[in-house]
């Protein structure tokens, strides 16, 4: 079965992360796919993306046996995150399960977010020595604030959707039986609304933020580097992975 299954359906497309035997961890295969799926052009009819996954979680964040062996090389996340934000029609992200480090930043780059009251977000990189380039925290930023920024990234913990909705982070917090009417509900409304008018307010949204990208981050982002590359990058992947508490030496 592909990792990534893109279905169309009038003016909907849907695209689902399908590894559930992995709880949608993202490794380069799933990452590659994901990111074919939104750079391609829209059909005529389409109106609407939806990304979803299978299973009970949405995705448990980048697969840490593959990053365990290749840590220190920069992720293709983000070349798929990018093509989400950058899609000229509305994406929508239902997360009935667990949504936490990449999983927590496909659903940021949504235009909405449906989530289920059992989903937890989350970035738990600085429980495990690790950190995210000026592109992925700059993003979270944008969407949570400045305090819920802070909360999501130096804390490290799980936030409940009911949380993130209270952030601005989710659109609709609706309980598990009732997840996919709350999402059809915003799906046909997109649906049945005008085309060119989406498609321009789309480009009109991700251009006013585009801003932030001329605020210098080199240093950063070569400091998430070091970071990621650190014994206590490697202590927290081991130990995460081993299923053991980390311990850390600041080196």
């Amino acid at each position: 079965m592909p990792l990534v299954i893109v279905e169309k359906n009038g003016p909907v497309k849907t695209v689902t992360l399908n590894r559930p035997e992995k709880r949608n961890a993202l490794n380069d295969e799933l990452l590659g796919a994901l990111a074919d799926a939104f750079t391609e052009t829209p059909s005529e009819d389409e109106r609407v993306a939806v990304i979803r996954a299978a299973g009970p979680v949405f995705c448990s964040g980048m697969d840490l046996r593959q990053r365990k062996e290749s840590l220190g090389r920069p992720a293709s996340i983000v070349d798929s995150l990018r093509a989400i934000e950058n899609y000229p029609l509305p994406v929508v992200g239902v997360v009935q399960g667990h949504a936490i480090a990449g999983g927590n930043e496909i659903a940021l780059h949504c235009d909405f977010v449906v989530a289920s009251t059992k989903a937890n977000f989350g970035m738990s990189l600085s429980q495990i020595g690790l950190a995210p380039n000026w592109f992925l925290a700059k993003k979270l930023m944008e969407v949570c604030g400045p305090v819920g920024a802070r909360e999501i990234l130096l804390l490290g913990d799980p936030v409940s959707a009911t949380r993130m909705h209270e952030l601005g982070f989710i659109a609709r917090v609706a309980e598990p039986d009732e997840l996919d009417g709350a999402a059809q509900k915003i799906i046909d409304r997109l649906s049945s609304n005008a085309p060119l008018s989406l498609k321009i307010m789309k480009k009109t949204l991700v251009r006013q933020m585009a801003f932030r990208e001329s605020t210098p981050y080199d240093d950063i982002d070569e400091e998430v580097r070091r970071v990621s590359s650190s014994e206590d990058a490697r202590e927290g992947v081991a130990a995460r992975v081993e299923k053991r508490a980390a311990e850390f030496k600041g080196i």
